[in-house]
């Protein structure tokens, strides 16, 4: 395993820290792709930004692309660089469309040209399926998205698919449902109902403010998500795979299993119909069979394990 080198678009968010620090312990070289104001906070508490080389690149800009590409030789592309808002999508969706999709085609074009040896993986989302009629959901169910977000993630979808087809790159697609961890986002909803939730009990905040909790939604655990992502690329063919738990919890249950671990009151719960989406979907639930099955990735994991794990992690570094 030594001497390999990955590339990592988008390495200083959730998944690129934790695929970085995955990366870093089977001895890659691990180049990240980052932008002139990125946060580095995920990689610096992970102990690994002093491992990483950072490199600056315009993923708009093919030619940037391609130099890179040419100067680092990496065997591995790892794609996770994306507007990933849904709401910010709505507000503004030319920006999500252009960036979403067109730095997709810059990176597969840039492996045509300079090495089509290099495999790439492409972190695609369950919002593609959209409002699916059958549940679970898997690698055959149709795409009905519902938001720019997620048009444009059915965009990059198929434009790998594409390449790895009409180019005969070996190009995957991981259809990634919600994984979460310590380092997420706060403004997601898991992290922002514990962080929440620690603030009430100390007397840093009144109540928890929230929108629709009777919808339902499949979460994993980030750390074994990128172990998912790897094993797509060390896999003899390149194919397509749903990274789900098989698992849905109704958001309501999040909140009361927080709230009731903690010792605070669920009147401390205020519902504020500005924070309900007008396109909502009811429920998500992906099947992992061809996952486990085909690459042997091992997911077991309770969503209320999880919730056990943030929020010991949550409450360890709390300020």
């Amino acid at each position: 395993m030594q001497n390999k080198t990955a590339l990592i678009a988008g390495i200083t968010g959730q998944d690129g820290a934790y695929l970085s620090k995955l990366l870093i312990d089977k001895q890659y070289q691990v180049i990240g792709v980052v932008r002139q104001n990125d946060d580095f906070s995920r990689l610096e508490y992970l102990n690994i930004r002093d491992k990483i080389t950072f490199v600056t690149c315009d993923l708009l800009q093919l030619t940037e692309v391609k130099h890179v590409l040419k100067l680092y030789k990496p065997c591995e592309v790892y794609n996770f660089a994306a507007q990933s808002s849904v709401t910010l999508s709505i507000k503004e969706p030319y920006q999500t469309l252009n960036f979403n999709i067109m730095s997709v085609v810059n990176l597969l074009e840039a492996i045509r040209l300079v090495d089509y040896s290099i495999k790439f993986f492409q972190a695609s989302s369950c919002e593609m399926f959209g409002a699916a009629e059958i549940l679970p959901t898997n690698e055959m169910t149709p795409f009905k998205p519902l938001n720019p977000y997620a048009v444009s993630k059915v965009s990059a979808h198929l434009i790998v698919v594409n390449y790895r087809k009409a180019f005969n790159l070996f190009a995957c697609n991981g259809i990634l449902f919600h994984h979460e961890s310590y380092v997420r986002q706060p403004d997601f909803f898991v992290k922002k109902v514990i962080r929440q939730a620690l603030e009430i009990q100390c007397g840093m905040r009144d109540v928890l403010t929230v929108g629709n909790l009777d919808v339902a939604r499949d979460f994993g655990y980030a750390p074994d998500y990128v172990q998912a992502m790897w094993l797509m690329l060390q896999h003899s063919m390149p194919d397509d795979y749903v990274v789900a738990s098989n698992q849905s919890v109704l958001l309501r249950d999040i909140v009361y299993y927080v709230f009731d671990r903690l010792g605070i009151s669920r009147d401390k719960i205020v519902h504020d119909d500005r924070l309900l989406r007008a396109a909502e979907i009811k429920k998500t639930l992906g099947d992992n069979t061809k996952i486990k099955t085909t690459l042997k990735w091992e997911y077991n994991r309770s969503f209320y394990h999880v919730l056990d794990i943030l929020l010991e992690e949550e409450a360890k570094n709390f300020k």
